[in-house]
């Protein structure tokens, strides 16, 4: 079988280039990172969760152009974050529905969201539960 190929560096080539920040009056910060020609881009509320954020639509660009690419999911399957949150990855059944993650908030209720908006408020695990592939 041939290796896929095009013209679209593979997502690793954007882990090592260094991004370029802006800072938004919202105070939410956005990364560029640039492989001439091509450009992603993320968004969060730090440096280092926007720089993830481009990263993570790096993959999901390149599984555009490779449709067999599996976009590697930037979270473990089941952790703890820096503020105690519980978070669960969703089974894939549901995703479409509910969204890619569950969490209980500070009143008990348990709500759903996507890895975008995730990585928009900048989620990053403090204990890992359970890993698996998700």
């Amino acid at each position: 079988m041939a290796a896929e190929s095009s013209a679209y560096p593979e997502p690793t080539d954007f882990e090592v280039m260094r991004p370029h920040y802006h800072e938004k009056e919202d105070g939410f910060v956005t990364a560029t990172i640039e492989i001439s020609p091509f450009r992603v881009k993320g968004e969060s509320a730090t440096k280092a969760g926007a720089r993830r954020a481009a990263i993570y639509e790096a993959e999901k660009t390149y599984h555009s152009y490779h449709p067999s690419y599996s976009v590697r999911n930037p979270y473990p399957k089941h952790f703890k974050d820096h503020e105690g949150m519980v978070w669960e990855r969703v089974p894939p059944f549901q995703r479409s529905t509910y969204g890619d993650y569950k969490f209980t908030d500070d009143q008990g209720e348990e709500d759903y969201v996507d890895i975008e908006t995730m990585l928009l408020w900048d989620v990053r695990p403090a204990d890992v539960l359970e890993d698996a592939d998700a």
